[in-house]
C-alpha cells in the first residue's frame, strides 16, 4: 500500500476524519436564516465519511451533494445513508474540491467542516463562491488562532504544516474581502477534539498496526498522529478549529 491508501484504510471506519461534532454541526446551522417551506440544495466539500453530511440532512429539507475525493469514504457515507433512511437526500460525488463541476449560483449552502485547508481558505473562498447563491450561505471550519501570541514550538509547527493558519480576525478579513458578510463564529470545544476525534483514534492505533503487519508506513502514520494529538494536549488554549458561517452579498 502507498503511503495514501494507508491513510485512507486507517481513517475509513472512523465516525469523523477531523474533530467536530453533531451539536457543532447544529450550533453552526443555527446562524443561517433559513425558509422551513423551502427545499434547499447543499454541497458538503471535503465532506469523508459524512458525520456533519447526516445531521445536515436530518435537519434540512433538501438535498445534499456530498463530495469527496475518496471513493472509500463515500462508500460509508452511502451505507450510513441507508441504514439511517436518508439515501434519497445525499447523492455522493467523487471529485477533487478544486475541479467542482456545480453551476453558477447553484446552491443555497455550502459547507465544509475541517476539509477547506486542502485547497486553502482564501483559494476555497474564490473558487467556491461562483457556485453559491447570492445571499446563499457558506459555513466552513478552519484551523485558527486562539491567540495573537503562541509558545515557538506551536507557531513552527503549524506554520510548517498550514501556513495559512492565522486568528479569527484574519479569517474573517478575508471572508469580507471576497464578498462575504460573516453572520457567526465559534472555536470547537475541546471535547470535539479529544472526544469525537483523537480518543477514537488512538482505540484504533494497535488494530492498525497488526492489520499492516507493523510495517514501518504503519508505524510512521500512527507515530505522526502522536505527536499531532500530543502537541494539541499541550497547546490546546492557543489553537483550535474556528467555525465560520457567511453571507454572500450581492456583486
Amino acid at each position: 500500500m502507498t503511503e495514501l491508501e494507508l491513510l485512507i484504510d486507517f481513517h475509513v471506519d472512523a465516525e469523523r476524519q477531523g474533530p467536530g461534532s453533531g451539536e457543532d454541526t447544529l450550533k453552526a446551522l443555527s446562524f443561517i436564516d433559513i425558509n422551513p417551506e423551502a427545499s434547499l440544495k447543499i454541497a458538503d466539500i471535503g465532506c469523508g465519511t459524512g458525520a456533519q453530511t447526516l445531521t445536515l440532512a436530518q435537519n434540512l429539507n433538501g438535498c445534499i451533494t456530498a463530495v469527496d475525493l475518496f471513493a472509500d469514504f463515500l462508500t460509508k457515507l452511502n451505507d450510513r445513508a441507508n441504514k439511517l433512511n436518508l439515501e434519497n437526500k445525499i447523492t455522493t460525488l467523487e471529485k477533487s474540491m478544486d475541479a467542482l463541476p456545480f453551476d453558477n449560483e447553484e446552491y443555497d449552502i455550502l459547507w465544509s467542516e475541517g476539509a477547506i485547508y486542502n485547497i486553502g481558505f482564501e483559494s476555497g473562498l474564490k473558487n467556491w463562491k461562483r457556485f453559491l447563491k447570492t445571499n446563499g450561505y457558506i459555513a466552513v471550519s478552519e484551523m485558527t488562532w486562539k491567540t495573537k501570541n503562541r509558545p515557538k514550538e506551536i507557531e513552527e509547527h503549524w506554520n510548517n504544516e498550514y501556513p495559512e493558519i492565522d486568528t479569527a480576525s484574519g479569517k474573517i478579513k478575508i471572508l469580507e474581502e471576497n464578498g462575504f458578510s460573516p453572520v457567526g463564529f465559534f472555536f470547537l470545544s475541546e471535547k470535539s477534539w479529544l472526544d469525537n476525534y483523537y480518543s477514537p483514534m488512538e482505540k484504533r492505533f494497535d488494530a492498525f498496526l497488526q492489520k499492516h503487519e507493523n510495517s514501518d508506513a504503519a508505524k510512521a502514520i500512527v507515530e505522526g498522529e502522536r505527536q499531532e494529538i500530543a502537541l494539541y494536549r499541550r497547546y490546546k488554549d492557543y489553537l483550535s478549529y474556528g467555525f465560520y458561517i457567511a453571507k454572500k452579498l450581492p456583486s
